[in-house]
């Protein structure tokens, strides 16, 4: 049997290094930007992602996309 996987939604979610912390490792926050077309390119969501850095205050430090998708059987 086969198994199809039908796409249901996608997160773009920026890590921004906030600063470190008392040993000296790196700190991190999340950004998150749902409702995001799961058929849009890797390649565009991360330009969005570099022009979304590019605002904020923290520097970028990861780029991430979450897919959701239920899988069914055929």
């Amino acid at each position: 049997m086969a198994v199809s996987k039908v796409p249901i939604s996608t997160i773009l979610r920026l890590e921004l290094q906030t600063g470190v912390d008392e040993d000296g490792n790196p700190v991190f926050r999340n950004k998150s930007f749902g409702n995001v077309k799961p058929g849009a390119s890797d390649q565009d969501l991360y330009d969005v992602a570099v022009s979304l850095a590019a605002l904020q205050e923290f520097p970028l430090n990861n780029v991430l996309r979450i897919d959701n998708a239920h899988l069914t059987e055929e």
